[in-house]
C-alpha cells in the first residue's frame, strides 16, 4: 500500500509541482518507469536549502506547491533556528491529515475525549501544536490556549479547569515548574491535575535526565512527540516503552541513513532521518533530509506496534554537531549530564574559538550555597569528562544571569 502511494505521490509531484519537476528531470527520474519500494534511491534527497533557495528565487511560496493558490487555506513556518524561515501552507484536505497524524500521538498517548488539554505558547505561526489544538477538539477533548499570558497566569489556568494534559516544550515545562516552587511553594505541582505532558521541539523529552525532572516536578507521565513544519507530525512515544520514538509509518516513508555512505544504516547504529510524506500531496517532500540524527530499533514494542522506532528519540541534529579538541559534541549530550544534577536549575553551553581549536564551557544557574557549590561543579565537570572525552570548565553565575525559554530552547552558544 505504501509502495503504491509513493509511486501516486511521485507521479502527482512531477505533473504539478515545478520544483519536483526540474529536481526529478535533472537527476534522469524516469518517473513513469519506476517500482517502488526497489526504486527508493533512484529519487534524489531533498534539502531544506535548496527549499529556502527555491522560496528565495520565486518568493513567497516557492514552487514545490501541486494546486492552485486558492486551495490553500492554512499558513505555518520554521522556527528559524537554522537561518531564514521556510514558509508553509496546506490545503483543508492536507491539513486534516496533518491533524490525523497527531491523534495518533494522542492515542499513543492515553489521551482522548474526557481530557482538558492547556496549550501554554503563543500561537504565532509554529505548526506544531496548532495542529495538536485541531486534532484534540476533532477527538472531543477541551482544548484550551494559553498565549499571551505569563507563566503564573498559565499556571493559574492549569488550576482553574483542572487541566489533566499539558502540551509544550520540555524546557517550558521546566519553566513553569520553576514558577510554580518560586509563586506557589503552598501547592506542589505534582499534586495538580495534570497526568500527562506532550513535549516537543527539543530532544529533552527523550533524554533521561530531563524526563525524570520534568515527570518529579509534574507529578506526571512524560510523552515525547517529534515533528517537522515541512514534513508534518513524525514521531511519538507510546505509553509502554518510554525512551523509544515510533514513527508513523503509516503515512510517512522513513530511512535512516549512514552519513558516510549515504546507504540505510543498520540497526543501532545512528544515521540522519530522512522522510517522505504520503499524504501531504499539496506540499510534499520527498526524500527529506530532516537533519535529525537517530537510531532505528527493529526490536518489537510492547505496544504492539509494529512501526520502525527510533531508540532514545531524537539524539541531536546534523547541524548542531560541533567539533571540539577532536571530539563531536552534540547539545543533547552535554543535557543529558547538567540535568541529573537536581541543584541545576538553568544552564548554557558555549562553544568559543581559540586560534586554529574550539574549546567548551558550562555555565550554569544553581540552588546550591556558596559553600557546596565547588563540590557541584567539580562533580558536573568530572561527568562531563566522562561522558564526552574533554575536560569542560564549569563556571556557576547569578541567579536569573541566564535566559529562559517557552519554545525551544538556545542553550548551545557557538561564538564565530
Amino acid at each position: 500500500m505504501a509502495a503504491e502511494r509513493l509511486a501516486r505521490l511521485v507521479r502527482h509531484a512531477h505533473a504539478h509541482s515545478a520544483f519536483y519537476r526540474r529536481k526529478l528531470d535533472a537527476a534522469g527520474v524516469d518517473v513513469a518507469s519506476l517500482r517502488f519500494p526497489e526504486d527508493l534511491e533512484a529519487l534524489p534527497l531533498t534539502t531544506k536549502a535548496e527549499l529556502i533557495a527555491d522560496q528565495a528565487a520565486n518568493p513567497p511560496w516557492g514552487t514545490v506547491l501541486t494546486e492552485p493558490l486558492e486551495r490553500y487555506t492554512r499558513y505555518c513556518q520554521t522556527s528559524s533556528t537554522t537561518g531564514n524561515p521556510l514558509r508553509w501552507v496546506d490545503t483543508n484536505e492536507t491539513w486534516q491529515w496533518l491533524l490525523e497524524c497527531w491523534k495518533e500521538v494522542y492515542r499513543a498517548a492515553r489521551v482522548g475525549a474526557a481530557d482538558r488539554v492547556f496549550f501554554p505558547f503563543s500561537f504565532g505561526p509554529f505548526l506544531g501544536f496548532w495542529a495538536g489544538f485541531d486534532a484534540g477538539s476533532q477527538m472531543g477533548m477541551l482544548c484550551v490556549p494559553g498565549g499571551g499570558m505569563s507563566s503564573r497566569m498559565r499556571l493559574g489556568v492549569i488550576d482553574a479547569i483542572q487541566a489533566t494534559v499539558v502540551c509544550c516544550t520540555p524546557t517550558y515545562a521546566l519553566r513553569l515548574a520553576e514558577v510554580a516552587a518560586e509563586e506557589f511553594p503552598e501547592r506542589p505541582l505534582a499534586e495538580s491535575s495534570v497526568r500527562v505532558l506532550i513535549v516537543a521541539g527539543e530532544p529533552g523529552g527523550s533524554i533521561p535526565a530531563t524526563r525524570d525532572r520534568i515527570e518529579r516536578s509534574w507529578g506526571a507521565r512524560v510523552i515525547d512527540h517529534h515533528g517537522l513544519t515541512e514534513a508534518g507530525p513524525l514521531s511519538f512515544e507510546c505509553w509502554e516503552s518510554p525512551g523509544f520514538l515510533h514513527v508513523n509509518e503509516g503515512e510517512f516513508l522513513c530511512e535512516v541513513l549512514d552519513p558516510a555512505t549515504g546507504l540505510e544504516a543498520s540497526s543501532g547504529h545512528a544515521g540522519e532521518l530522512v522522510v517522505t510524506n504520503l499524504g501531504r500531496t499539496a506540499s510534499p517532500v520527498l526524500r527529506y533530509r530532516t537533519g535529525d540524527v537517530a537510531v532505528k530499533c527493529e526490536d518489537p514494542c510492547p505496544c504492539g506496534r509494529t512501526w520502525l522506532r527510533l531508540k532514545g528519540g531524537i539524539l541531536g541534529r546534523a547541524d548542531d554537531m560541533v567539533n571540539v579538541r577532536g571530539v563531536n559534541v552534540y547539545p543533547a549530550s552535554i543535557e543529558s549530564v547538567v540535568r541529573r544534577f537536581g541543584d541545576v536549575v538553568e544552564f548554557r553551553s558555549i562553544v568559543s574559538r581559540t586560534g586554529a581549536l574550539r574549546t567548551l564551557r558550562v555555565e550554569m544557574e544553581v540552588t546550591t550555597g556558596p559553600g557546596g557549590q565547588p563540590a557541584l561543579v567539580a562533580a558536573v565537570a568530572a561527568e562531563l569528562r566522562e561522558a564526552l572525552g574533554l575536560t569542560v570548565p564549569v563556571d556557576v553565575v547569578e541567579a536569573g544571569a541566564l535566559p529562559r525559554f517557552e519554545m525551544k530552547a538556545s542553550r548551545f552558544i557557538v561564538e564565530r
